[in-house]
């Protein structure tokens, strides 16, 4: 009796196995002729991925959501997938699709395969090294420190701020990467490795993408510099030109306006003290072209002191002699909110101020005598 189950029981397990696969990889009923995408699907149906967008994820294409979700996959691999084997709330979607709150996506793609093109998620160990200048709920504004890049490069990609406002925010409890799909508190503004002062960052993904639109926009966020620069200015100045990018030497180069080539670059520049052959300059910023402010203040004749790239080399060893200063001297030292983007509407009027860094102070203070609060 025990011998004929134990028959039985292989008889019926090798008719399944063999049901199971021609039912899977042969059987096209209800499939129509020619529909290559369906039929993938279909074949593939217990290979599956199930995600629920949450509001960290809505309001962004398919094409970049997936992007971000598979991020060492090539293009080619996400617009094929999309085209193949993506299906959200159960029908086809364009690559353009903007996802919303609860909507259900499959992503019919073996385990191992997704595996494969996904970021490994490790645990970021960056010691603090900025200062909060603002944080609420949706947003932390901080002050970039001197020498310390905003992303990574091929120099350096562990100790950057981002990383370390990353770290805080794991630290604070207000960000945990384990429960997140693809979102990443990232800034919304950069400063060069040697610049310091404010950078904004979003908290949550509808402020990041609000802070993005107000950076983006005029008439959200003014955006204010200071600096010191060889010669006496005593007006102010409006820059207005266009500008090309030097790839080979990673420099801006400054041309004419009624040129018809490059981007349209502008800077306001106001005098706030003028001595022994330098001043004081506070800069406003109304575009954001790569190294704007050096290279136009430069190019009307009025170089920052100890920048390399765009000063003048004598007056530079001048500087490094008397201050150790060897490379340029530059602070993003305010923010004002004229407008906000919801649920960003709040800061509307706010000002947001970063102390001078102590050696700008005291190159200043040894120009100019002390400064008033600035």
């Amino acid at each position: 009796m025990q011998r004929q189950t134990e028959t039985a029981l292989k008889l019926l397990s090798f008719v399944y196995i063999v049901y199971f696969r021609y039912f899977m990889m042969y059987n096209r009923l209800n499939i129509p002729d020619g529909v290559e995408a369906d039929k993938n699907i279909y074949y593939r149906w217990w290979q599956m991925i199930n995600i629920t967008i949450t509001e960290n994820e809505e309001n962004q294409r398919l094409d970049r959501f997936l992007k971000k979700y598979f991020k060492n996959a090539p293009l080619s691999y996400i617009y094929k997938l999309i085209r193949k084997d993506v299906k959200v709330n159960g029908k086809r979607a364009a690559i353009e699709t903007l996802l919303a709150v609860g909507d259900e996506l499959i992503i019919y793609i073996a385990e191992d395969e997704a595996k494969s093109f996904q970021e490994k998620k490790s645990s970021i160990h960056a010691k603090k090294q900025f200062r909060i200048a603002y944080e609420d709920e949706n947003v932390i504004i901080v002050e970039k420190p001197f020498g310390l890049l905003v992303h990574g490069d091929k120099t350096e990609k562990k100790n950057t701020l981002a990383n370390q406002v990353i770290g805080y925010l794991i630290e604070k409890g207000d960000y945990s990467p384990g429960n997140e799909k693809t979102f990443v508190p990232s800034p919304v503004n950069r400063l060069d490795r040697n610049t310091t002062g404010l950078v904004i960052f979003g908290k949550n993904n509808k402020a990041l993408q609000s802070l993005n639109q107000m950076i983006r926009e005029r008439g959200y966020i003014r955006k204010y510099y200071l600096t010191i620069v060889h010669g006496e200015l005593r007006k102010s100045l409006q820059l207005k030109d266009r500008m090309e990018k030097d790839e080979r030497a990673n420099k801006t180069l400054v041309t004419s306006l009624e040129s018809d080539e490059g981007k349209i670059m502008e800077t306001l520049a106001k005098p706030l003290k003028a001595e022994r052959g330098y001043t004081l300059i506070e800069v406003e910023l109304i575009t954001g072209r790569t190294h704007q402010i050096r290279a136009h203040l430069a190019k009307a004749g009025y170089p920052v002191i100890g920048d390399v790239k765009y000063g003048v080399k004598g007056k530079n060893k001048k500087i490094e002699k008397e201050f150790h200063l060897t490379t340029q001297l530059l602070h993003a030292y305010k923010l004002c909110f004229d407008g906000g983007v919801k649920p960003l509407n709040y800061m509307k009027g706010m000002e947001v101020k970063a102390d001078l860094p102590a050696n700008f102070e005291a190159i200043a203070n040894n120009l100019f005598g002390r400064l008033n609060d600035k």
